[in-house]
């Protein structure tokens, strides 16, 4: 079998931050990278969880709920996958996904479709690591532009 893209790209090298994985078509994924890969740091289920109903809800009522996807973390646990169809450009994308870093890292409430009719792990929560890694990442991506978005080979 060919190597899947992802595989391709080198983990060592690999740090914080946001970049473009692949295009396919008029489909972009971001990996929207928020541990070092092999770090032995990683998100931990319930955070990711969380952090993936929060980044979901709000990217998916954006002005921009057309162009989403998917939003869904990495099985290795060190971030995402942001899937959006290319009518958004880059910068968009970006400036969306740091909105939707402010919402998680502000957020009190209610987490979105936490209800054991609503999800199928309903017990594995944690708002306040799920906050905590969007903070960490809004001080990552505070300067990250396009340039940036491109994987060091």
């Amino acid at each position: 079998m060919e190597k899947i893209t992802s595989f391709t790209v080198n983990h060592d090298k690999l740090e914080k931050g946001m970049y473009i994985s692949r295009i396919d078509g008029d489909c972009i994924t971001y990996d929207i990278r928020m541990k070092k890969p092999n770090g032995g740091d990683y998100l931990t289920n319930g955070a990711l969880h969380t952090f993936e109903h929060l980044f979901a809800t709000y990217a998916r009522n954006s002005a921009f709920s057309d162009s989403v996807i998917y939003v869904g973390p990495m099985g290795c646990r060190t971030g995402f996958y942001f899937i959006v169809r290319d009518k958004m450009s880059h910068e968009e994308v970006l400036s969306l996904v740091r909105e939707s870093f402010v919402f998680i890292a502000d957020f009190d409430d209610v987490i979105p479709g936490s209800t054991r009719i609503e999800c199928g792990n309903y017990l594995e929560h944690d708002l306040p690591g799920a906050r905590k890694v969007a903070s960490d990442m809004l001080i990552v991506l505070k300067d990250w532009n396009r340039d940036k978005m491109v994987y060091e080979v």
